[in-house]
């Protein structure tokens, strides 16, 4: 497929990258070809975020965090992501720190072979990336320490006054060197969504106030790699930043971020995405009111997302395995699926608001049982609601 690894276990690209990006054309065409999911309901168009709200996406992503760094694991992602393009799933999500570059690598893998075949366009699928963690290349290298110091710091693209607990960094230097990086591994010339990763992380280390100059000068660097073409969109990708209450010292509020990038590209801004964990077991994107601003107070992530023009993205959908089984018996009675697993997708891929339900799927073989819900229409709303008020109950 024109590629192998090296002997740091990165993978040697010979080609040249792909240009384009997903447009409302590509998506439209590639849900056209699959018309059982298609008039189930599995496309999505978020119409209220500009721009990206006019495109097709699937409500089942597929995620590339775990499995072991080696070559075994590669060659399982790299067929499960090319499984996935061919079989209804164009959102594909990962990081570049995800088994330490790897994972990219096998994405631009799965894309140089689906789209050097002919059965995939680079127009139809949306490739998500994030960065803020410090990364290694391929392995974990036998000093770490000793390797950052000579790759970022002594190169300066790393002033390690701007780490915040040793490990993360938002600083503009980096993350372009990181989007390079990424653009690489995937083959891109243009990313579709770059999410900087987890940034609430800096929250332990600085001031709101200093936080918030970091976050401007990100997003002004973020533009400026739209506007040259290396990024389509950017966001924020969380884990606890948008599922705690308002006051709390990891909380990061949405209008405040949506603020933030229209001080730095105004109206035309690209922050157009944010990511979070949605599952049974971490319902608060649609059940906690964390959220507010102006007339609006007590809204919850979702909604306010849906009144900036943002599209929100679940992650952990199965709660990294622990959702596939021993689930109430209200789950099933209110989805009517087969499995726990299959309940636990439908009961993600049915909140309103969100857009897309990212799953790992590490082997070829999880596309085909991970899609069975979208064969289904999304549950209706005033029967997913139920599961909340049985929460206490069961």
């Amino acid at each position: 497929m024109g590629a192998r690894l090296d002997p740091r276990g990165g993978l040697l690209h010979s080609l040249a990258m792909f240009s384009g990006h997903a447009t409302p054309e590509g998506s439209s065409r590639y849900h056209d070809r699959f018309p059982a999911l298609r008039d189930a309901g599995h496309f999505r168009r978020p119409a209220h975020a500009p721009g990206a709200g006019e495109l097709w996406l699937s409500s089942i992503g597929i995620g590339t965090y775990l499995g072991e760094p080696d070559d075994g694991t590669d060659r399982s992602y790299s067929e499960a992501i090319e499984s996935a393009l061919g079989s209804g799933i164009n959102v594909i999500d990962t990081a570049i720190n995800y088994r330490h570059q790897r994972s990219e690598r096998n994405i631009g893998v799965a894309l140089k072979q689906a789209i050097g075949s002919g059965s995939l366009s680079r127009d139809e699928v949306l490739v998500c990336t994030k960065a803020g963690y410090l990364s290694f290349d391929g392995n974990t290298p036998s000093d770490p320490r000793g390797y950052f110091m000579r790759e970022y710091v002594e190169t300066g693209i790393l002033d390690p006054e701007q780490l915040a607990g040793g490990m993360h960094c938002m600083a503009p230097a980096y993350l372009e060197n990181q989007i390079e990086r990424s653009r690489r591994n995937l083959g891109l010339e243009t990313i579709d969504v770059f999410y900087l990763h987890n940034p609430e992380s800096q929250l332990a280390d600085v001031s709101r106030s200093v936080f918030h100059q970091r976050l401007k000068d990100a997003f002004a660097l973020l533009e400026k790699q739209v506007k040259a073409g290396k990024l389509r969109y950017y966001g924020l990708a969380t884990w606890g930043a948008f599922r705690v209450a308002e006051d709390a010292r990891d909380s990061i509020h949405l209008f405040e971020v949506v603020q933030t990038a229209r001080e730095v590209a105004g109206e035309q801004h690209h922050f157009r995405f944010v990511q979070l964990p949605f599952n049974l077991a971490m319902p608060e994107a649609y059940a906690l009111a964390n959220q507010g601003f102006g007339k609006y107070k007590e809204m919850s992530l979702l909604s306010a997302a849906t009144h900036l023009g943002v599209v929100v993205i679940g992650s952990a959908t199965l709660y990294q395995g622990r959702l596939t089984q021993g689930l109430p018996p209200v789950v099933s009675e209110i989805l009517g699926l087969k499995s726990d697993a299959e309940n636990a997708i439908q009961f993600s891929r049915s909140a309103p608001g969100l857009t897309t339900s990212l799953i790992g799927m590490g082997h070829k073989e999880h596309v085909g049982f991970n899609l069975r819900p979208a064969l289904v229409p999304p549950a209706v709303v005033e029967e997913w609601e139920k599961l909340f008020l049985d929460r206490h109950e069961h």
